[in-house]
């Protein structure tokens, strides 16, 4: 049903369009002499009569054509131009008359043709019927198969202008054929081919064809009315901006593809590089270079998720608008998911938008531990500090938990110049049953991340990283958090991205700083201090969740957590032994411990021995800071 519109349309427009054919002198000049053969008195009102012709004086034509037939009665181009004349001037029934008596007395392709278009084409609408305009498809047709016709683009012009109206499209085509091999530089070649376009639905091309058949010669209001009349214009800017968009997201979809494939073969490198490089070097050219790339992978990749977000927005709506559209085409309107994909629609973008414009209030960890209440513990510090070779902490934070990891505060300015506060995050939780070697190997491990300057960047992995959340949490909460939410499914995607790459990053940092640790304090004291940790971890969290069971039933307050006796129990044993057994994955921050030790079992042993005694030695007053750290809990849960 469109297409019939639209070919209605078309006809309509074409069918305003005049035809301009130029006179040939040649071709006159014969007639004339025919006509002087026959008639000589009757040369100069066929002169005359043919003059007022072209000045379209159909009247003053048709009163000069007259004379001439009553002088020449036979002479077809006479009879021709005297019916044309009539019809132009509205006495059509007549005109066409004579039309036909100049087909009897000469069966001429230019007799055919002209009766072809005045019985076909008509000013006013209906005036032609759809038989007369078949006849005049077929007259036409004929007119344009003799030979002497060959050179004249006005017979396979006027064919495909009548095939049109007729919705006859092969013989269309077929003298659209003809006049793409014989006339491609014509005005017209171009002016039919923007309508086939049209038809066949191509609208880019049927607006070039168009324009260009205005660059050769179309008026400009033939060209407006074409592209106006059509909606062809407004068809070519549509699919022009689709195909731009279609453009953008492949583009965009190939850097996605290029993210993941780029992290998956760092991610090779950096394992085999890890095997085979000395483990006694702190760093060897090859996992400098993979640091290198992975820094410049990681701010690419930060970047390209901002990049990201007006393409997603484009198309949460574009497929909301095909969604809509597409069930517009089938004659329906469901309303509710109309209302369910606009709305979802714009809360995405909108929370999308504000993702970015909301800021996480960040703030230290646990308090701060000064030199006063655990001179020793600083000393510690300071002394590992100056055996790794790098610069001191400047802060250490106890918390509850068991954490133990290493951060700077600082512009970024101040990072690359190594001037950031230093901050040792240390839990309490980890403190039962931790030795001084051990402890010192793995505060070794955490300064050489200071060595390496890991903490010097990851600013632009934590912002990504911040945004996603927040846009993620934002969508969960409004119910936006969907398979069908095409946000939604981008956010997955580019996390999983997003978090095979730093993650990549990640893990060579920490088998480098396992090599530091390894080599000043040894990789027995290491591997020591890493199973505590893992140990604790569980042994902590079982412990405390059971305590604060207990205090909740009985209604009172939390014992020391940190005095509490280490669970027996064996389910911990067996948490312990399968963290401790994990293998290496490309979903995990930190290679698999049991990878750990093996890497770190070939580095080269110490010959000095560090001190030996417990972690809690290193603390004046240790009631006083796990009931501390015990009251900061209580003040948690209530």
């Amino acid at each position: 049903m469109a297409k019939r519109l639209l070919l209605i349309a078309l006809v309509s427009v074409a069918a305003g369009f005049p035809q301009t054919n130029q006179r040939d002198k040649v071709k006159e000049d014969r007639i004339v002499q025919q006509l002087t053969t026959v008639a000589p008195q009757a040369v100069d009102d066929f002169r005359n009569a043919t003059v007022a012709m072209d000045r379209a004086d159909w009247p003053g034509a048709a009163a000069g054509f007259r004379k001439v037939v009553q002088k020449a009665p036979n002479f077809s181009p006479g009879v021709r131009r005297l019916g044309i004349s009539l019809v132009e001037s509205g006495e059509r029934v007549e005109g066409l008359k004579l039309l036909n008596q100049a087909i009897a007395l000469d069966r001429s392709p230019e007799n055919l043709i002209s009766l072809a278009q005045c019985l076909g084409i008509s000013k006013t609408p209906g005036e032609t019927t759809p038989e007369e305009r078949e006849t005049a498809l077929g007259i036409a047709k004929e007119a344009a198969q003799f030979p002497s016709t060959a050179g004249d683009p006005s017979y396979p012009t006027l064919v495909a202008q009548l095939a049109l109206q007729a919705n006859e499209l092969p013989d269309f085509r077929q003298a659209l054929g003809q006049l793409r091999r014989e006339y491609p530089n014509l005005m017209l070649t171009h002016y039919f081919a923007a309508f086939d376009a049209a038809l066949k639905e191509e609208w880019g091309t049927s607006e070039d064809e168009i324009r260009k058949a205005g660059s050769l010669g179309l008026p400009k209001s033939a060209v407006d009315g074409f592209l106006q009349s059509t909606s062809v214009g407004a068809h070519a800017r549509a699919w022009r901006w689709a195909k731009y968009s279609a453009f953008l997201v492949g583009a965009w979809a190939m850097g996605l593809a290029f993210l993941l494939i780029a992290g998956k073969y760092l991610s090779g490198r950096t394992l085999a590089s890890i095997e085979t490089a000395d483990p006694n070097s702190s760093l060897s050219s090859s996992e400098a270079s993979i640091r290198g790339y992975y820094r410049s992978l990681i701010q690419f990749a930060g970047s390209y998720y901002y990049i990201s977000l007006p393409v997603v927005i484009l198309l949460v709506i574009a497929v909301a608008g095909s969604v809509i559209y597409g069930f517009l085409l089938l004659g329906r309107i469901p309303i509710r998911l109309i209302l369910i994909l606009g709305v979802g629609g714009l809360i995405t973008i909108w929370k999308m938008i504000q993702s970015l414009l909301v800021k996480i209030a960040t703030e230290d960890p646990g308090r701060a531990l000064t030199r006063e209440e655990a001179p020793a513990l600083w000393g510690v510090a300071d002394e590992v500090a100056a055996k790794v070779g790098t610069r001191p902490i400047d802060d250490i934070r106890v918390t509850p938990g068991t954490e133990m990891a290493v951060y700077e505060h600082g512009s970024r300015r101040e990072r690359e110049l190594d001037h950031a506060k230093r901050i040792l995050l240390m839990g309490v939780g980890l403190l039962n049953g931790f030795q001084q070697p051990a402890f010192r190997a793995v505060l070794a491990h955490e300064y050489g991340h200071f060595s390496h300057r890991d903490t010097a960047g990851g600013d632009v992995a934590l912002r990504v990283n911040q945004d996603m959340m927040k846009f993620a949490v934002a969508m969960a909460q409004h119910g936006q958090a969907v398979w069908y939410n095409i946000a939604f499914q981008f956010l997955r995607l580019y996390h999983f991205i997003f978090r095979r790459i730093t993650y990549g990053a990640t893990r060579l940092q920490e088998v480098l700083a396992d090599r530091v640790a390894a080599r000043l304090y040894g990789s027995l004291a290491f591997e020591q201090g890493l199973t505590h940790v893992i140990r604790r971890s569980v042994e902590f969290q079982h412990e405390a969740t059971q305590e604060i069971e207990r205090a909740k039933q009985a209604c009172r307050p939390l014992r020391d957590l940190y005095a509490l006796e280490a669970s027996s129990e064996p389910s911990v044993d067996e948490e312990v032994s399968k963290v401790l057994a994990a293998p290496t994955t490309e979903d995990n921050t930190h290679p698999g411990p049991a990878d750990r030790f093996r890497l770190v079992s070939r580095v080269t042993t110490p010959s000095d021995v560090p001190a030996e005694g417990a972690v809690w030695d290193l603390f004046p007053d240790r009631s006083k800071l796990t009931s501390e750290m015990s009251a900061m809990v209580q003040a948690r849960l209530t």
